[in-house]
């Protein structure tokens, strides 16, 4: 039986959106034109920070400077790396149950990688490209300031998905599309991944929440004994469940028989 969500824009089938981006590389037009054409709801950096920092109980602005490498010492106290990786991991699991969201950034990509009705995308653009729109955008004459901010915001979300997760956000392996921005305009980047997640593939089904539920509790188990999250033995648990699943409704079947 298929779960997944009908859409009032044209009834078209839409997965969960997990997509990363680099600034100056287009990445928020394209998230937020996608969501407003597949009427779905953006989750902004604000809403992510704000649950984890309530469930931590310290405010928005410690999270966000610790993310960004700059919490002060008794911030980094109190917001220890394995804490922080458990309730992040865990509001991008909740969000994705939700369904009808598309979330950027926050590692969920990695995160929501083995899920089949998750469609993991990247865009992405050459450096000087992304140079060129930063400085049309924010009015900033000098190249050099402007590639300083755009390294500095790549070695941000970089060391967020590496503290956090251990892992490696540029890894084409991580996403299903990767859309470089370089010759793909913002309507052409959008319909390419309509057309993607309106594929059988990405559709919801009772099998693809089931793995869902597994790979949350799992990392709720694996994070608070390790701090790491380990997306092959997630599976590994998943796989074991279904098998027990299987083996079970067997079992009922001989039995009517």
């Amino acid at each position: 039986m298929d779960l997944h969500i009908t859409l009032a824009s044209g009834g078209m089938e839409m997965p969960i959106i997990a997509m990363t981006r680099e600034i100056g590389s287009g990445g928020v037009d394209v998230a937020r034109g996608l969501a407003d054409a597949c009427d779905m709801n953006l989750i902004h950096r604000e809403l992510v920070e704000h649950k984890i920092a309530g469930k931590l109980h310290v405010r928005e602005s410690a999270v966000h400077r610790y993310l960004e490498g700059n919490a002060n010492l008794l911030e980094r106290w109190r917001l220890d790396k394995k804490s922080l990786a458990r309730c992040t991991a865990d509001e991008i699991f909740a969000l994705a149950e939700r369904g009808n969201i598309l979330i950027r950034g926050w590692g969920a990509a990695q995160l929501l990688r083995g899920v089949s009705h998750v469609l993991c995308v990247r865009v992405c653009a050459p450096m000087d490209l992304r140079a060129r729109r930063l400085m049309e955008r924010t009015g900033i004459k000098a190249k050099s300031k402007v590639l300083k901010e755009i390294r500095t915001n790549d070695a941000a979300h970089a060391r967020i998905v590496r503290n956090l997760f251990d892992l490696d956000w540029e890894t084409p392996l991580s996403y299903d599309l990767v859309i470089n921005t370089e010759r793909t305009a913002t309507n052409e980047a959008i319909a390419l991944i309509r057309n993607l997640a309106g594929q059988p593939s990405f559709r919801e089904t009772v099998q693809s929440r089931s793995k869902l539920a597994d790979l949350r509790v799992k990392a709720r188990i694996h994070f608070s004994t390790r701090g790491v999250y380990d997306s092959d033995e997630a599976e590994l648990v998943h796989h074991q469940r279904m098998k027990r699943h299987e083996f079970s409704k067997t079992r009922e079947d001989t039995e009517l028989l």
